[in-house]
């Protein structure tokens, strides 16, 4: 092998694998230590150097230098294909290293081929994986197709690096905040935390550190600019900024908006919190299937039990809404004041035996009434005949 196309080589792979010259410069003397030992039937004395400035290639056999001119066609084709396997576990080396110090930041990709439901996306460099379980419900992607996915996990299994991707993380709406909203990477504003069920909804709890920069007016950006493209990029998915607190009841407060709290109680040894709504308010706070009351204990870290408000202004029976438990729908919080209704109107119609024919008998009297006094009427010539010839016979 020419001394300068070996240099050429090395300087090729290290621009554009990104691998080590040494590692390449190695890799070439096991590749051609391999053939050599094939074709002269050496063993493990028989090591071969590269000169890393000429590129001249010189064999050893123990302390003295063998000399050996040609490997023969088959030695050439042994060292090309021991080359080859080392410099590419090099460059999954290379990969590994390089996306494991990525792991939790946005990537772009290409989507290049769907296989048993998981898509496999070029990300350059390397090739990631999108398992069904971090997709999101309702988003489809066909070969070709631009995707943003959140980079969760690297590792190596066998020769390969897998490098898995998420859409379903509640970081990638961090990530796309940070990307369009430039105060978050200036340190301006700052993201405390994030409550997501992807695809339907997404709480963020923002705080500014300067006084004069509003916090949510900065995330919707000008016209809604900059929500606008957060969504499109989540395909539609609903996005609440809500302002942070240090105090736990107002952050409650603002985490169930749009729904108005009439007063909060905190248990600190449980950890729970008793939120009492009026009842016109009750199903705004809970959301549709819960989705409100779930995403609010979530994004405040407390459990909250909602308690609708009676018309006197005390607290009914709670209502099981809890961080862990599925929120009841309005029409389950509505179905205790059915009941009693129910049971107000047995209650109402077994006190009181009788009443049935006590009406019967007042609505027939009053017909019977009502006969007697429109007979003579409808019998006189008009209206009074009937009084008049009552009065003449004898």
């Amino acid at each position: 092998m020419d001394r300068e196309e070996i240099l050429r080589i090395v300087d090729a792979l290290h621009r554009d694998k990104e691998i080590d010259k040494e590692l390449l410069f190695q890799s070439i003397e096991y590749a051609l230590a391999t053939a050599a030992r094939k074709k002269y039937d050496a063993g493990e004395e028989l090591t071969v150097h590269v000169d890393r400035e000429t590129g001249e290639v010189e064999a050893y056999l123990g302390d003295d230098i063998a000399d050996f001119v040609d490997l023969g066609r088959i030695g050439a084709q042994t060292a090309k294909q021991v080359m080859i396997q080392r410099i590419r576990e090099a460059e999954q080396d290379v990969v590994l290293n390089q996306y494991t110090a990525r792991v939790g930041e946005l990537v772009n990709g290409v989507v290049q081929r769907v296989e048993g439901g998981n898509i496999i996306v070029n990300l350059g460099k390397g090739e990631g994986i999108l398992p069904r379980s971090e997709t999101v419900r309702g988003e489809q992607y066909s070969v070709g197709d631009r995707i943003k996915a959140l980079i969760t996990e690297v590792k190596k299994i066998g020769l390969r690096v897998r490098i898995i991707l998420s859409r379903s993380h509640p970081d990638l709406v961090r990530r796309l905040f940070e990307v369009e909203v430039p105060e978050i990477g200036d340190g301006i504003i700052e993201i405390k935390r994030v409550a997501r069920e992807p695809g339907y909804r997404t709480k963020i709890a923002v705080s500014s550190y300067d006084m004069r920069v509003d916090c949510i007016g900065a995330c919707v950006g000008i016209r809604g600019t900059r929500i606008k493209s957060i969504t499109e990029e989540l395909n539609g998915e609903k996005v609440d900024i809500i302002p942070w607190n240090d105090s736990v009841e107002v952050l409650i407060m603002n985490a169930l908006r749009p729904a108005e709290i009439s007063n909060i109680e905190l248990d600190e040894n449980d950890h729970n919190a008793a939120v009492h709504v009026a009842e016109d308010q009750l199903s705004l706070a809970i959301g549709r299937r819960g989705q409100n009351v779930r995403l609010a204990s979530k994004l405040t870290g407390w459990e909250i039990n909602l308690k609708p408000m009676g018309g006197e202004g005390e607290a009914g029976e709670e209502g099981p809404t809890a961080a862990t438990t599925p929120a009841p729908s309005a029409e389950d919080s509505a179905a205790p004041e059915a009941s009693e209704s129910s049971e107000t109107t047995e209650t109402s119609e077994t006190n009181m035996p009788g009443e049935e024919d006590l009406t019967k008998k007042e609505v027939s009297s009053e017909a019977q009434a009502n006969t007697e006094t429109l007979a003579p009427t409808e019998t006189g010539p008009e209206g009074s005949g009937g009084e008049a010839n009552g009065e003449a016979s004898p």
